[in-house]
């Protein structure tokens, strides 16, 4: 348990200071999700990383200091997972740490090999028109949504491309004609040989990497692997098959990167190079946190 004598401790205003400009920072994502949805309102770009990853808002507001740092007067994270009460102090214990060995293990060597893969450009996206090969417009996840080209014109695209997907969590939605079409079969137990950095799903994954990590870690840098996930979400979802284009998305038209055409192609590339670029020290810092947690998670108390 963290004391004032070892590791640091924050006083009550100094932490609630940065709690609420951690709330503050992601309320801009998070209220217009929950006006939606209490709208009855879809959203097929921004609901995706509150609706297919497991953090709900409420958690993504709460701001943690991270293993290693003791909170003054914060009785209400006392009764949260993975804290610990001591005196007049409250953090995460090292019991909680230790109990995370495995997912700390796992997470380390899934990110250790993403960032040592060279990065792959050549897939344009073309998982998300995997996933709605050879089905009928009402029958895609998006359905409210035509497709840009009609089915024909989108089965097409696929049977006149490359599919090689690397990402097992976007491959198990092809459809199951398109899944033989794909030169790689991702499982779940092979994620640490397959992914790769130039991924944008294995980038969007870092914040589910991080929200996992919680309160283990810092909530800044949850909230900075989320705003990443965001703006590759746009990305994703403009390069996909989907008209899309009475949409607004911040305020500005949701434009198609029309990945069937080789100027379409140059820009999806131009964008998976700057995301892996931008990811790269998201990994890193979240590889140098598990290695941390490792240690401690591997030392008698």
């Amino acid at each position: 348990m963290p004391t004032a004598t070892s590791d640091p401790v924050l006083d009550e205003p100094t932490w609630r200071a940065r709690a609420q400009a951690h709330a503050a920072r992601v309320e801009t994502f998070v209220a217009p999700h929950l006006a939606r949805r209490d709208s009855g309102v879809k959203h097929p770009v921004h609901d995706f990383l509150f609706t297919y990853y497991a953090q709900r808002p409420a958690q993504l507001r709460r701001w943690h200091p991270g293993f290693g740092v003791a909170l003054r007067g914060a009785d209400e994270h006392a009764s949260l997972k993975g804290y610990r009460r001591e005196d007049d102090l409250v953090a995460v214990s090292r019991e909680h740490v230790e109990g995370q060995r495995v997912l700390l293990e796992t997470l380390a060597r899934l990110l250790r090999a993403t960032a040592q893969r060279a990065p792959q450009f050549g897939c344009f996206g073309l998982h998300e028109w995997a996933m709605v090969y050879r089905l009928a417009e009402d029958g895609t996840r998006h359905s409210d949504w035509p497709l840009r080209l009609g089915p024909e014109g989108t089965d097409a695209v696929v049977e006149t491309h490359r599919i090689s997907c690397s990402h097992f969590d976007a491959f198990r939605f092809f459809t199951p004609p398109a899944r033989p079409l794909n030169l790689l079969q991702p499982a779940p137990h092979d994620r640490a040989d397959l992914e790769q950095p130039g991924c944008l799903h294995a980038t969007m994954d870092l914040y589910k990497h991080a929200f996992r990590l919680t309160p283990m870690i810092c909530s800044d840098l949850v909230a900075d692997c989320f705003e990443l996930a965001r703006d590759v979400r746009i990305m994703d979802m403009r390069a996909a098959p989907y008209d899309l284009s009475g949409l607004e998305v911040d305020g500005r038209p949701f434009t198609p990167v029309r990945i069937e055409t080789p100027e379409g192609k140059q820009e999806y590339v131009a964008a998976q190079r700057s995301f892996s670029e931008r990811a790269a020290p998201l990994r890193a810092r979240l590889l140098a946190e598990c290695e941390r947690l490792l240690a401690v998670a591997s030392v008698p108390a």
